[in-house]
């Protein structure tokens, strides 16, 4: 006789998915800004791909930094280019996963 599984209880080990929602968008720049509404986090998110599929990558910033980019989007070149040299990983609130694009 096969021992039965046992279900687990999911509700306890549920977690809620972040909600990104985009309140400006640079096409020029290809960059957006937004708010995650389960947290209320401000990020700023870059288009990445990994030859299979194109994605985001989320990088938390403060308010200041949001307006600050939302007014001026050229300020926000260099924080864009840091991102996509991986140097400012550290503010990432997805983890991107193994398979990772540029």
């Amino acid at each position: 006789m096969r021992p039965r599984r046992r279900e687990q209880d999911r509700t306890e080990s549920a977690v809620a998915s972040p909600s990104f929602r985009d309140r400006f968008i640079c096409l020029e720049l290809r960059f957006s800004l937004g708010i995650e509404e389960t947290t209320g986090r401000h990020y700023l998110a870059i288009p990445a791909a990994n030859g299979v599929a194109e994605a985001e990558e989320f990088y938390e910033i403060d308010g200041p930094t949001h307006e600050r980019f939302a007014a001026d989007p050229g300020s926000a070149a260099e924080f864009i280019r840091r991102c996509r040299n991986r140097e400012l990983d550290a503010l990432l609130i997805l983890d991107p996963g193994p398979g990772r694009g540029a």
